[in-house]
This record gives C-alpha cells, structure tokens and sequence, in this order.
C-alpha cells in the first residue's frame, strides 16, 4: 500500500496500492466502511478541502476524483503515460496539483466543489520524479521534491514560474508539510543516510509535530520545526516492513502509518499536549489489514 490520506473533518481516511482496492475506512470503529476495485493501481491521494470528494492517482499517469458518498467517479484524466506520485489540493480546495514520475506538475483550475477540473499549468523544472509537494498557505505557491532530492519552489499564480532566488521562500508558510527535504525538516535525516532511507513525512496540524515514515519498519515523531541535525525523537516499532506513508487524523488525535508487503494499517494515539513543555506521544491502538486478522499491537 502506498496512497494514505485523511479526510478533513471526519474521522475516516482512504488508502490504495497495488491491490488495485480504494478503501474508506472508519477510525472510531476500526473498521472498512467501504472499497472499490480499480482498473490500475492507485499510488497517491487527498481530500478536497470540502471533504465530498477525493482524489486518486493512479500507476498509468491517469487520475480520478470520487464522490465520497456515492463513490461515482465524478471526473478522471490523464497527465502523461508514467506512474502518479502525489495529489495535493490547494489550501481553498480552488486548485489541484498532480506530481508525476515524468518530472512534471500539473496544475488543474477546481470548480464545483470539486467536481469539474480544467487544466491550467505545468510545472516544468525537476530533472527527476516528483515525490512530494506542498502548498503554502495563502495558495499562490508549491514546494516540491524530486528523486535526484531536489527542492523547488513555484509560483502558481504567476503562471506556474520557477522561483530561482530561494531565499524568497525561507519565511514562507506552508499549508502542509510532507516533503521529506527542507530546511524545517533537516533534523529527521539520521546521520550517513540515504536519501531513500525516509518514505514520508507529515507534520500535524497543530504544526508541533512530525512524523516519519522510514525503511526500516519503524515510525518516529520529531518535535517541529526540526531543522537541527540529530534531533531527539520517539521510535515506534510495529510494521513488518518498510512503513509507506503517514498521516495524521484532522483533529491530531490519531496518527496512522502503512506498511508496504505486511499490507498493514496502523493507528495511533497521540498522548501528551498541553503546554509547551509537555512532548506528544504515540501509543498504538489498532491495527487492520485487508487480508489477514492481525493480533492488537501492544501499547508503546
């Protein structure tokens, strides 16, 4: 499995991978609410901001949006011929950027609650992939990352324009952050690792947090901003194999990661909060698969 998105206000989320299944999941029950098959394999996803209907990009370089009640495909389209890596709505739900494995993102005009796309840029930059991508708060920009780890920034809303003076970018603020390289997330990075040793990334809400998903079947949870080397963390073990993605819930109160081959979702708890002192924790307090009846993860 590898696409993890929460929606925005419910306590439900969504995962797709190589099964081919979309699956809608209860967090309060830890149960499936419901799951469709598709034609290719899903890989990337995200909730448009009014939470009626999410988004799936697919292996083949197509991508489709789905009502989350009637689970109709309400628009699909196609950006290139290579495997979609990340779907991102803006922060207003009035743009979607759809990151690819032909080193390019596409940039659609949203209208009708989400229901109607048009196509109005492309992002033409990165000399390799596209892995992650966030938006800033105020919509008009992109951060994004690349496989040969590059970082770039985009002016949407000057037409889709690489910024060459990064310096404009330092301050900036970021609706979310789930790109694995940054200044605000430097201190994640083990000392000596690969660039491919962090899978994702996710920064809570309540921007005091950030959990990292590795390849080493663990889960950590870092104080942020983290962008000192060799910053302290908490480590979760629980995955049988390399953890794909991480999210947290729309409240923070949870925090769910996915393993790759265990074919394992995890849910935590976050435990702690308050003043500034005090150091969030995860604890786990369920696991699912959709195949096997995996036994209850003991607490952490």
């Amino acid at each position: 499995m590898w696409g993890l998105a929460t929606h925005p206000s419910q306590n439900i989320f969504l995962t797709c991978g190589h099964d081919r299944q979309v699956c809608v999941w209860n967090t309060e029950e830890h149960k499936l609410d419901w799951c469709i098959t598709l034609e290719e394999y899903g890989l990337c996803a995200d909730f448009c901001p009014n939470g009626s209907v999410v988004s799936v990009g697919l292996n083949t370089g197509r991508w489709l949006a789905l009502d989350l009640l009637t689970r109709e495909v309400v628009f699909e389209s196609t950006d290139g011929n290579e495997q979609l890596s990340v779907m991102r709505y803006s922060p207003d739900g009035s743009f979607l950027a759809v990151g690819s494995h032909d080193n390019f993102i596409y940039i659609y005009n949203v209208t009708e609650s989400g229901r109607r796309y048009i196509r109005s840029g492309k992002c033409n930059g990165h000399s390799s992939f596209i892995t992650h991508l966030d938006w800033s708060k105020d919509g008009k920009y992109i951060m994004s990352n690349s496989g040969d780890y590059e970082i770039l920034y985009w002016d949407i809303a000057a037409g889709c324009k690489l910024l060459r003076n990064r310096f404009e970018s330092k301050d900036r603020q970021w609706a979310s952050y789930t790109c694995v390289l940054g200044f605000h997330v430097m201190g994640v990075w083990l000392e000596g690792s690969d660039g491919t040793d962090i899978n994702a990334l996710c920064r809570s809400h309540s921007e005091r947090m950030v959990a990292v998903a590795d390849d080493f079947c663990k889960v950590h949870l870092f104080q942020y901003p983290c962008p000192k080397p060799k910053a302290p963390s908490h480590k979760y073990r629980g995955h049988g194999s390399h953890v794909t993605n991480v999210c947290f819930t729309h409240n923070d109160s949870h925090l769910l990661s996915m393993g790759g081959k265990d074919t394992c979702i995890l849910q935590w708890r976050v435990t702690g909060g308050g003043g500034v002192e005090s150091r969030e924790r995860l604890a786990s307090v369920s696991s699912t698969s959709p195949y096997t009846s995996s036994p209850e993860p003991g607490t952490s």
